[in-house]
């Protein structure tokens, strides 16, 4: 376990949402502006390349088709060229990043988060494991092989989005394999007030309970963008507020004012010595819990759509002269 500062970042800015390009271009100085913070650790909205789909909470479904494909033909997949140039930034920078991307795979969108450590390794791409509400339009289902917590230049770090930390069973997957790091992405710009009161709930009760820090990002939309979404006053409502950008101890405390409103980026100091002092009193996955009792079944396996058997050898015939 890690015993010293590490300095981390945690990301509130708006999407380009004409496109991936406009985007990725958008995280890559925002890496550099953390960076130059001094951060070594860097989280980033849920879906930020190339949008979250807003468009799926506001408009019916029938009239989803288009802005649908524009979100497939703007997704990104991985690897690829503009995934590439968010690894040669983190290895040039000596910085992890937490980048939540809508990922094409063939004809299907998946809600990924992606960790790349400091070296510019892909250490994992991982899927939500089920979309909420209005996104099961859009997303396909993630698999359990995706609940991982990877070693990096930082400690240990595991990563949810959104309402997946309303599944106590996700989490706990996380936290059996000791997360040091945890990275939290939301949509931001969603819900309104009780959204961002929410959030703040989670995050906090999961850092108490997993004992690790919390690095929780969520996104930004200005006033022409949530107009762009859709012309409705009324609905527009429904895309505002529900921010709440924030860095939380083990011991559930703030280490930094949130973010609630407009773009920024929020610096925070993780001393890795308050894991420890938050376990000895309480290991949900260790001296406090009750293995004999409740436990965990994790299907790790990735799921396929196609298990092919291989043909059988066939003998090889003698052809050697009797």
């Amino acid at each position: 376990m890690r015993t010293d500062i590490i300095r981390a970042a945690a990301v509130q800015i708006a999407p380009d949402l004409s496109g991936r390009a406009g985007t990725i271009e958008r995280v890559l100085n925002a890496i550099s502006e953390a960076a130059d913070k001094g951060a070594e650790f860097i989280v980033f909205p849920e879906t930020f390349v190339p949008y979250y789909p807003y468009f799926s909470f506001v408009l019916p479904p029938v009239q989803q088709g288009a802005p649908h494909l524009d979100l497939m033909k703007e997704a990104v997949v991985v690897p690829s060229p503009e995934m590439q140039a968010v690894a040669d930034t983190c290895a040039k920078r000596g910085v992890v990043v937490v980048l939540g991307v809508n990922e094409r795979d063939h004809g299907s969108l998946y809600n990924a988060q992606l960790i790349f450590d400091a070296n510019g390794t892909l250490a994992l791409k991982r899927r939500k494991i089920t979309p909420t509400y209005h996104e099961r339009m859009v997303w396909g289902q993630g698999d359990g092989s995706g609940l991982k917590v990877v070693e990096t230049k930082v400690g240990r770090v595991g990563a949810l989005a959104c309402w997946e930390h309303y599944n106590p069973l996700a989490r706990y997957a996380l936290m059996t394999q000791h997360e040091e790091i945890h990275a939290g992405q939301y949509p931001g710009s969603l819900v309104g007030d009780i959204f961002r009161d929410q959030i703040e709930v989670t995050m906090r009760h999961h850092a108490l309970e997993s004992g690790c820090f919390v690095v929780n990002s969520t996104g930004w939309l200005t006033e022409d963008q949530i107009a762009q979404i859709h012309p409705d006053p009324k609905l527009q409502k429904a895309m505002r507020s529900g921010c709440m950008t924030c860095i939380i101890s083990p011991e559930g405390r703030h280490l930094a004012e949130p973010l609630t409103s407009g773009e920024g980026i929020l610096i925070a100091d993780l001393d890795m010595r308050l894991i420890a002092k938050r376990k000895r009193m309480m290991d949900s996955v260790g001296h406090y819990a009750r293995p004999e009792l409740l436990s965990l079944n994790h299907d790790a396996r990735e799921a396929m759509t196609r298990h092919a058997t291989e043909p059988a050898n066939e003998p090889q015939e003698d052809c050697q002269d009797a």
